[in-house]
């Protein structure tokens, strides 16, 4: 019997192997399988794929192609514009300089013609002309030019006819610079303005100003606009040479330094204004809200001193109101009373002569 288990257990030994050989072969059957067909299906998709890129590749060398011919059709069009822009520039070009040419010409007739042809009056135009000045070296040299080159544009001067006018206009000591120039530059603008300005400019006078600039200090009684004013004067003549906005800066600091109040010069220099407008308009408005300020802590003042004693006006008159009340009902309560007898006892003073009512000694509690 055992042994008929033994074999039977070989049996089972052999029947597990063959059947564990047999899996084994199913498993590699099965791989073998699935991977020839991953592989096939693997390159089908290679191949499609290279497919597709060659397609693309085609399609993206059409383009390319494309590309080229507009591209080169661009460019050919972009050179013809410019050849004709370039050529409707240079037409343009040679019909300005003519024109200009042209323009020149008759500029140049024209300011000859005063001195080459007599005038005509049927041909003249009249139009308004300005008076010219006189500058007899008491005044400033570089307001009289400033005026005189107004004067100059508003009647349409050359140089030439400046050149005369002003030299018409010269009187006293600046009528003498005339004789240190030469005759032959007595018609050169240039030359008898550069000698006005060395004798009666302003330029040897620029440190001079800046210091009077500098000591600048607002004086008694001297308003804020008026300042102002004197400040802008001496900055024109101080730094004529600087920027707009340079001069505008410096201006409003030479005018809160010249301030004479301290608490409007403090507050207009917390303003930082960038120019004298601005500080002259911050530093007015700072002086009228101080005044006011000012005048109301007066009048507030002087309303509540006026209260007091009007409150104790009204408490005095009534006071004596009720005093005179008082008098004219005790003479009357006098008058009126009939004459009592003289033993009566007053039941509030314990005095004989009155009754309670007509008692008139103070009690405490009245007192107090």
């Amino acid at each position: 019997m055992r042994k008929g288990q033994e074999d039977m257990k070989e049996e089972m030994r052999e029947g597990q192997e063959e059947m564990k050989d047999e899996m084994r072969k199913g498993q590699e059957e099965m791989k073998n399988e699935i991977q020839t067909h991953v592989e096939s299906k693997v390159g089908e998709i290679k191949d499609h794929v290279n497919s597709c890129i060659e397609k693309i590749e085609e399609d993206v060398q059409s383009v390319r192609r494309e590309i080229g011919e507009v591209k080169g059709e661009v460019e050919r069009k972009i050179e013809e514009v410019e050849d004709k822009v370039q050529g409707k520039i240079e037409e343009v070009k040679e019909k300005v300089q003519v024109k200009i040419g042209d323009l020149e010409k008759r500029l140049s007739e024209l300011e000859d013609r005063p001195m080459n042809f007599p005038a005509n009056s049927d041909l003249t135009y009249s139009r308004p002309t300005v008076k010219s000045l006189t500058f007899d070296g008491q005044t400033s040299w570089t307001v009289f030019k400033t005026q005189f080159d107004v004067v100059s544009s508003a009647n349409g001067w050359n140089n030439r006819v400046k050149a005369s006018q002003l030299v018409a206009s010269l009187r006293g000591s600046a009528a003498e610079v005339l004789q240190g120039i030469p005759s032959d530059k007595l018609t050169d603008l240039m030359a008898i303005e550069n000698a006005l300005e060395a004798r009666f400019g302003d330029s040897h006078l620029t440190q001079f100003y800046r210091t009077e600039l500098k000591t600048r200090r607002q004086k008694p009684g001297e308003s804020l606009q008026v300042l102002a004013t004197d400040v802008e004067r001496l900055m024109s003549l101080a730094y004529a040479e600087c920027p707009r906005d340079v001069r505008d800066s410096l201006a409003a600091q030479y005018f809160v330094d010249a301030i004479r109040d301290e608490d409007t010069q403090h507050a207009t220099r917390l303003m930082d204004a960038k120019d004298l407008k601005s500080a002259l308009a911050y530093s007015m408005k700072y002086e009228a809200a101080k005044t006011v300020s000012k005048t109301s802590r007066n009048v507030r003042s002087i309303e509540v001193e006026d209260g007091t004693g009007k409150e104790k006006d009204e408490k005095f008159d009534c006071l004596l109101k009720t005093l005179e009340k008082l008098l004219n009902s005790h003479v009357a309560g006098k008058k009126n009373t009939p004459r009592r007898n003289p033993n009566v006892t007053c039941w509030k003073c314990n005095k004989k002569g009155h009754v309670q009512r007509e008692c008139q000694t103070i009690s405490p509690n009245q007192e107090n």
